[in-house]
């Protein structure tokens, strides 16, 4: 393994080494865990190790005060998260996705922020059969969450056939070559056989290692105009640069990363750095060499800091592109031209070069049925007859892909008759909004998000309504909690949480997914939201220049200081 076993050397270290290093590459005791019936939960060992198998184990918070009361344990229930590289999933991996949905969870499906499925609401003894009915669709969970690698983002522009199809593959290989190799997900979800545990070290996870990375490594390819997957925001990203329809290769970023911990300056927001550019068939070497510097060197002794983009920023850019190009052999080129125009989803009908593509709006990402919106049943109809496939997109949007024109009429139909649309009668803030999960699920909301964002936004369109900016395209995301999984810190306006009905609001975020936000008021509700946001909506909507994005004018306008630096995120203005 070279050096990766020199970092569990150091002491003190954070006691999820001990855990990994004593797991037998991930097993645990969870088989055990699954099978106690006394109890709804596992050992907090084997819920940390779950994370790695695709899994969280949760509680509903909504629910903890009257459990407690009537001494109940909590309401425990799993979530679980399904990789789909590159977004792209068949109609026939949506179904079952339904069906699981309603069979196993909590009737509902979630689309991430990373281009995966996520299902809640399991109970422990259903999420082994929910796994294995994954299996069977030729999709899984393994490295969904985990101190490893997670699922490889790519821009989801189907009508960029000829490079996005060539694109999405690179971020299949990727994903496969980073890929634990512990057969332990099997062996546990699958029944497979077990594995002598006296097996060499390397035959097991010749990348990872017995103790994985640090901290979780997330990897996006973005392909110009869209940085869809807010490129800047990854551990790794590539952005592909094409001439003619053809991909010469890809622009190499290193030390993205959104989260961080509200009171804590040595936590902060980054932004990917951009250090040259590889040949298509050099990407996986890179990836897979950049992966094995952060197993080297990343903080192993304080979570807090053990993200790639700390790792960088204590030892310099210069230092990296040195480390890279000794474990490549070679070096990288330089960086080649490329413009990002945005970073959000184009809706309703494109024609591709040869087929035809409908991008939906779903409110953060989450497919259900109301009584006035039949998104769930809608989506499956048209599912049943779709000879395409599904773009899972990272704003939580679905695109149904690759429409023959024989389809088009009948899935049109669908569209119309269950009400599904364009997203044209929402706002241009709405169409560019995200939000993460919150409560009462995640328990490390503080705030809410997922639940509060669509009223919240209600309000502050009457707000654009009346400065006459509702058509106007503002990217507005909102975090329960500062881990910024809706990548709050690149938003144009961002809202993270901090207590129940609290927020810190920042500011200042590029449309374009390449500059950081600001704070601009903490701790405030949302009275105090509308009352901050009405004047600078109306003085943009008067002083703005032509096509001047609402993030560029609050730096112009002197609201806030652009941010191109993680390291400059904490600083007060003019310091």
């Amino acid at each position: 393994m070279g050096k990766g076993n020199d970092s569990i050397k150091q002491v003190p270290l954070d006691d999820m080494e001990r855990i990994k290093k004593n797991s037998n590459y991930l097993r645990g005791t969870i088989t055990e865990g699954l099978a106690d019936p006394i109890t709804g939960a596992i050992s907090d060992d084997d819920n940390k190790l779950l994370k790695f198998h695709g899994s969280y184990q949760q509680d509903d918070r909504d629910f903890r005060d009257e459990r407690r009361r009537k001494k109940l344990e909590p309401a425990y229930q799993f979530m679980l998260r399904v990789r789909v590289p590159g977004g792209v999933t068949t109609a026939e991996q949506w179904l079952v996705m339904d069906e699981l949905a309603h069979k196993y969870a909590n009737g509902t499906i979630r689309l991430t922020t990373r281009q995966a499925y996520q299902l809640h609401g399991i109970l422990k003894r259903n999420l082994k059969n929910t796994i294995s009915s994954i299996n069977d669709t030729l999709m899984d969970s393994i490295a969904a969450c985990g101190d490893v690698n997670r699922n490889v983002m790519c821009n989801t522009n189907p009508y960029q056939s000829d490079v996005h199809a060539e694109v999405v593959a690179w971020a299949q290989n990727i994903s496969d070559h980073l890929t634990p190799r512990t057969g332990a997900y099997h062996e546990i979800w699958l029944d497979k056989e077990k594995v002598v545990d006296s097996r060499e070290e390397a035959e097991m996870e010749p990348i990872y290692g017995t103790t994985y990375l640090p901290r979780k490594f997330k990897i996006g390819i973005a392909v110009p105009p869209s940085n869809d997957v807010d490129v800047f925001s990854q551990d790794l990203g590539f952005i592909a640069v094409k001439e003619a329809d053809k991909l010469l290769g890809f622009n190499v970023t290193v030390g993205g990363g959104m989260g961080m911990t509200h009171g804590n300056t040595d936590t902060y927001p980054q932004l990917g750095r951009i250090i040259g550019f590889c040949a298509p068939e050099a990407a996986v070497d890179v990836a897979e060499k950049i992966v094995t510097i952060q197993r080297d060197y990343g903080n192993r002794s304080n979570r807090k800091n053990a993200r790639f983009k700390y790792t960088i920023d204590k030892r310099g850019i210069d230092w990296l592109k040195q480390e890279l190009n000794e474990r490549l052999g070679w070096e990288l080129e330089a960086a080649k031209d490329y413009v990002f125009k945005h970073n959000g989803d184009s809706y309703g009908w494109i024609k591709g070069k040869s087929n035809w593509h409908f991008t939906l709006f779903i409110q953060n990402g989450r497919v259900k049925d109301t009584d006035d919106y039949q998104l769930m049943t809608g989506l499956r109809e048209i599912a049943k007859v779709h000879t395409g496939d599904f773009r899972l997109t990272p704003n939580q949007n679905l695109t149904i892909a690759n429409v023959t024109d024989e389809k088009k009429q009948d899935i049109d139909h669908l569209i119309r008759q269950y009400k599904l649309t364009d997203g044209g009668q929402y706002s241009g803030l709405r169409r560019n909004s995200m939000a993460c999960v919150a409560l009462p699920t995640c328990a490390l909301a503080m705030a809410e998000s997922e639940r509060y964002l669509p009223s919240l936004l209600e309000k502050i369109e009457n707000l654009l309504d009346e400065a006459g900016l509702r058509e106007e395209e503002i990217v507005i995301r909102m975090s329960g909690c500062p881990n910024g999984c809706s990548r709050p810190a690149l938003a144009e306006i961002a809202f993270i949480g901090k207590a129940p009905g609290k927020y810190n609001m920042y500011l200042g975020g590029s449309f374009t997914g390449d500059r950081l936000s600001k704070l601009y008021r903490e701790n405030i509700g949302e009275h105090e939201i509308l009352e901050t946001l009405q004047p600078i909506i109306n003085a943009y909507a008067k002083e703005r220049t032509e096509k001047e994005h609402f993030g560029d004018y609050v730096i112009r306008a002197g609201y806030v200081e652009a941010v191109y630096s993680g390291l400059n995120f904490h600083k007060e203005k003019d310091e």
